[in-house]
């Protein structure tokens, strides 16, 4: 036999193996089907239904992981990464540089209040870095260091907190000034709502004699009925709360002078003693 035609003749046998073994796969392919039908029909389930649920549930299946990324890029080489494109974010920018610059001036803040309550005086060290903390804080929200010190002698903790990265108090408290500043109404509303404390506390510590908390109170009410000399719109707008304040005369020189007469915050005797 030649060569080619031994090779031939391997090609035809394979052939029909392969014819031989389709058919029998086909067989056993059948009998699967048959067996697997009558299994699912003895269950109460048709083979059509069975079928029918598995296309229905493989076509779901993509629309649930689609669901699970979208949204999601994974970052390439020529692209930025989700975190990367938050910080170009012109307002979180803007946003975390404030905060920073809350907790910056709140150090130095409180550094010179420590220094206070040691009994000493801030370095020139610490004034120069209270001056650069405003200068900063102002560049990133107008008047935020104002407001902020304006809440901080309310309640020096608030610095102290803020100081140590939890400024959430110093934030709420910092907003509050903002609206008193610009809400001249409001301004009042507290001004009036203070006093009246104050008024309070001071009759009370006199009363179980705490001399020294009485004149404490008192001094407060003094700076605050001084301090209307330098807020002429605030003043002005206490003219029509006199009652509330418990002044009783009109001198005619402003409402922080006729605070100071009625309860006596100057040298002389007050007129409501």
């Amino acid at each position: 036999m030649s060569p080619c035609r031994g090779i031939g003749t391997a090609f035809a046998d394979q052939d029909r193996l392969a014819r031989t073994l389709s058919r029998d796969r086909a067989k056993d392919m059948a009998s699967d089907y048959e067996t697997a039908r009558d299994y699912a029909e003895r269950r109460g389930i048709t083979f059509r239904e069975r079928v029918e649920r598995v296309v229905e549930i493989a076509r779901q299946v993509p629309e649930k992981v689609r669901g699970m990324f979208d949204g999601f890029r994974l970052p390439t080489g020529g692209e930025e990464g989700p975190e990367r494109k938050v910080e170009a974010d012109p307002e979180t920018a803007l946003r975390r540089a404030r905060g920073r610059a809350l907790v910056r001036h709140a150090r130095a803040v409180d550094a010179i209040f420590a220094a206070q309550d040691q009994g000493g005086q801030a370095s020139p060290d610490q004034v120069s870095e209270l001056q650069e903390a405003r200068q900063r804080f102002e560049d990133v929200r107008p008047h935020g260091s104002h407001d902020a010190e304006a809440a901080y002698k309310k309640n020096p903790e608030l610095a102290a907190e803020a100081a140590s990265g939890d400024a959430r108090r110093a934030i709420r408290a910092l907003q509050l000034e903002t609206e008193l500043r610009t809400d001249p109404g409001l301004r009042a509303d507290r001004f009036v709502e203070r006093w009246q404390n104050l008024h309070r506390a001071s009759d009370e510590r006199y009363a179980a004699g705490d001399y020294s908390g009485h004149r404490a109170t008192r001094v407060e009410m003094r700076n605050m009925a001084q301090s209307l000399e330098r807020d002429p719109q605030l003043e002005s707008i206490l003219e029509g709360r006199k009652r509330h304040l418990g002044i009783g005369i009109d001198s005619g020189m402003g409402v922080g002078r006729d605070l100071t007469l009625t309860f006596g915050l100057g040298r002389g005797r007050g007129l409501g003693l």
